[in-house]
């Protein structure tokens, strides 16, 4: 007879893998306490962690940037991430996949014509089979049924790279810039920012140094454009942390999704809450201006009566001054951008944050990656 052992059984091969615990809510992205925590919506996090993910975001930047990258935690050493795109990219996928090298870690690209979402394989039986290899996964799909459907039934963290319905590591990009403008970090100490413990110095410093809640409590927020993925994510984002947001929208482009209203109704922050199909009305005391593309992937058929639409709604000084907004008001796009939907004046000029909230798409989905596919997993002696 053989002396090899004989080999386990089938059952025994397909156990799951037992639950990883990961921190306390505060120090994790998961709501609640059954593994693993997803990052599907900002509607699912508390103000608390979203603080916690900007700080840790302008750590790393801070980290890579004035000191060394090789400075920071390889929280992803020897993990692999795997990025299901089903919609073409550029920011998230540079961001992404630069992240999860800068942690140590490996991306996996699987693009449209790697992997067709639900065409030859259910979203069940591809969550877990990927899940099953990797130690997280980013996708970015069509309906947003698609991520939670990969969310329900994955072994390992899930984030929403961008659905129909929301984009939340646009909007962590965007409340990182708007801090960043209003109350610029100050430098950490010599002592916090050398040796091996750089990032954990540092980030500790941040943690007690910089607070991007109270920076932005009180400012107003004014979206003139298509209610989209990207209004949605605001609307059940920035009133939970203390800011008004107003949203001027064509009549017929102004519909709030039921599930968006329903997490607004939830929070208790219809008070903060503006919709108008006049734009001037939004406009009034707007400290940040804000708009996207008017025709969305899959939606070219419908330019020519989209542009008709949306006249009058091009943001420039002019139109934004006139309106009443704030003297200093600031304007953000998450890219890419058509002249039709902003002027060359707003978009290179001044007021423009657009080109720091698109470099900052780097470091807060690194501090995403961090916390989901590196913190879960990773004891708490590391940090």
């Amino acid at each position: 007879m053989s002396s090899l052992a004989r080999p386990a059984s089938n059952a025994a091969r397909r156990a799951p893998r037992p639950p990883r615990k990961f921190s306390t809510p505060d120090n994790t992205l998961a709501r609640n306490t059954t593994p693993p925590p997803h990052l599907l919506t900002l509607a699912d996090l508390s103000p608390a962690q979203i603080k916690t993910l900007i700080q840790n975001a302008l750590a790393m930047k801070y980290v890579s940037k004035y000191r060394s990258p090789k400075a920071l935690i390889p929280s992803l050493d020897k993990r692999t991430v795997a990025m299901i795109f089903s919609k073409r990219s550029t920011r998230t996928r540079v961001a992404s996949e630069t992240s999860v090298q800068a942690l140590g870690g490996h991306p996996m690209f699987l693009g449209k014509d790697d992997i067709q979402l639900g065409v030859n394989e259910t979203l069940e039986d591809t969550a877990r089979v990927v899940g099953s290899m990797v130690d997280g996964i980013m996708a970015r799909v069509g309906g947003h049924h698609e991520v939670e459907t990969l969310a329900k039934y994955s072994p390992v963290p899930i984030i929403n790279a961008l659905s129909d319905l929301y984009h939340p590591t646009q909007i962590l990009a965007d409340i990182m810039a708007l801090h960043e403008h209003y109350a610029p970090a100050p430098t950490p100490p010599e002592k916090a920012a050398e040796g091996e413990g750089t990032h954990t110095s540092i980030l500790k410093y941040f943690q007690s140094s910089v607070d991007p809640l109270k920076t932005l409590k009180g400012k107003k927020v004014a979206w003139v454009g298509d209610s989209n993925n990207i209004s949605n994510e605001l609307l059940v984002t920035l009133p939970r942390l203390g800011m008004e947001f107003s949203l001027a929208a064509p009549k017929g482009y102004d519909k709030v999704d039921e599930r968006v209203w329903k997490r607004i109704t939830e929070a208790g922050t219809e008070p903060l809450i503006k919709l108008t199909n006049t734009p001037s009305e939004a406009l009034v005391n707007a400290d940040v201006v804000v708009t996207d593309t008017w025709i969305s992937m899959g939606q070219e058929q419908e330019k020519v009566e989209r542009l008709k639409a949306f006249e009058g709604y091009q943001i420039t000084n002019k139109m934004v001054t006139d309106a009443g907004a704030k003297e200093d008001w600031k304007f953000l796009h998450c890219l890419p951008r058509k002249q039709e939907e902003v002027d060359d004046e707003v978009f290179y000029g001044p007021r423009s944050l657009v080109f720091p909230e698109a470099e900052n798409r780097k470091w807060t989905i690194m501090a995403c990656f961090d916390m989901l596919y590196g913190q879960w997993t990773l004891p708490k002696s590391i940090y």
